[in-house]
């Protein structure tokens, strides 16, 4: 079934010009053809699709991240189904525009035309709120399509929810983004065909990764760096990278010789030379530098350098700031100059920092991944119809508190990030980890692990 007559709204004498609006806007979906992702309900088939084409949709909730469709989507069912579509931002308005809206939408009834009142944001509406929609949709006077990037369970109430149906939106796939992105780049039409752009390698593969599934945001920031690159200029990964407007913090509000100081500090420590971390510190100390800065320092130094080779040594490093706060100067400085004792002459090990960074690498790298159904959250019926929480199994009502199942997403399942060093407590915690991963062996073979490592 084809799209009908635009609607009013989309047809309006005082709509921008196609040229002055967003490049997002501009690339809207007009059909359900164009639109990009969610094949889980809009492939041909599926039932969202057919109620569509077929002309039936009754009220929904579209519940999704940013910049996956939803607005376009309850645009192309008004347009599909040859219903008015009017806009609603519950951020910004409020009941008695509803009202209005109602009363626009009976009269519109009247003439034999029905309307889709998009409720933009509907979780910013308190629950007392909401209950204004309800005499509407029970009438049939608007079908209610609502945006929400909050869970509907927990932001909405009952009465609304069980009058209209949940929709899970997805965030957009890289493949789907790269996709979109590209077609931006050519089309002449709506997009940025005129400029003549030439996209360098891996530039709309790096945007649609780093767009976090999110289609507006990809958009926006190919318009700021084709605004960049200039009529047939080319478009980089550094371009997009600056465009996207990644800002690094600057830590510098001194001299240099501020920061000299300090690094000669945390070297030390990491160099486990107590003699060199106790001058620099008192060279500091001296000069004047606030010693509540190298208490934080010191803290940094106990989580990133020594970790988890001496777990204690992060609560010495905190021991040491609060009694500084305490005792104040001279006498707090004792307690500094102790902390750095203890830190230079602790095992070292940066397996956790290292992990973390790792971590940090690859959720940025993977930063759509959905975490696996077994191990969601599911305090609602709702949640638990989307199979919320379904076989998960609890650690505590098996044999040695263990129960072998995946933690990670599926793709990501064989990444090991965490791996401990050899020297102090890591020692220990590696027996701990080749004890756990024993068990999951035996436990698949129905055997037994035996007791825990004991610790050294």
């Amino acid at each position: 079934m084809k799209p009908k007559r635009p609607s009013r709204a989309e047809a309006s004498l005082f709509a921008p010009p196609a040229s002055a609006q967003p490049l997002a806007a501009r690339m809207r979906p007009r059909t359900l053809e164009e639109y990009v992702g969610q094949q889980h309900l809009l492939a041909p088939g599926k039932p969202l699709r057919e109620a569509i084409e077929q002309g039936t949709v009754t009220s929904m909730i579209f519940w999704g991240p940013p910049g996956t469709g939803k607005t376009t989507l309850g645009f192309l069912i008004a347009r599909y189904t040859d219903r008015e579509f009017v806009p609603f931002s519950a951020v910004t308005e409020g009941v008695p525009r509803v009202r209005e809206i109602i009363a626009e939408a009976e009269e519109r009834l009247a003439m034999g035309r029905g309307t889709v009142l998009f409720v933009d944001e509907i979780h910013r509406f308190n629950r007392a709120q909401q209950d204004a929609f309800l005499p509407a949709v029970e009438r049939g006077v608007v079908t209610l399509v609502g945006a929400t990037t909050e869970n509907p369970s927990f932001e909405l109430n009952g009465a609304l929810l069980s009058r209209a149906r949940v929709v899970v939106l997805q965030p957009l796939g890289e493949e789907a983004l790269e996709r979109l992105l590209a077609e931006a780049v050519s089309d002449r039409e709506r997009g940025l065909g005129a400029l003549q752009l030439t996209a360098g390698d891996g530039a709309l593969a790096w945007l649609a990764r780093e767009a976090d599934g999110d289609a507006r945001r990809a958009l926006n920031v190919l318009e700021a760096a084709a605004a960049f690159a200039g009529v047939g200029g080319t478009l980089t990964v550094e371009g997009l990278r600056e465009a996207m407007q990644l800002r690094v913090a600057r830590y510098d509000k001194s001299g240099e010789e501020h920061y000299n100081l300090i690094s000669a500090y945390h070297k030390a420590l990491r160099g486990s030379d107590p003699q060199g971390a106790l001058y620099w510190l008192a060279r500091m100390i001296t000069g004047g530098e606030d010693p509540m800065y190298i208490a934080r320092r010191t803290i940094r130094f106990a989580a990133e350098d020594v970790g988890l080779a001496d777990p204690q040594a992060l609560t010495v490093a905190l021991a040491a700031r609060d009694t500084y706060h305490m005792l104040g100067s001279p006498e707090g400085e004792l307690a500094l100059a102790e902390a750095a004792v203890y830190l230079a002459t602790a095992p070292k090990s940066n397996r956790v920092y290292e992990a973390w960074k790792a971590a940090l690498d690859l959720a940025r790298e993977h930063p759509a991944e959905q975490v696996p159904l077994h191990i969601r959250n599911a305090p609602t019926r709702l949640m638990k119809e989307l199979g919320y929480g379904k076989g998960y199994q609890y650690a505590h009502a098996v044999p040695h508190a263990y129960a072998p199942q995946e933690y990670l997403p599926d793709r990501l399942k064989d990444v090991v990030l965490y791996e401990p060093g050899p020297f102090g407590f890591e020692k220990d915690i590696g027996k701990r980890m080749q004890w756990w991963a024993d068990l999951k062996t035996r436990m698949g073979g129905g055997g037994d692990a035996g007791a825990p490592p004991a610790e050294e």
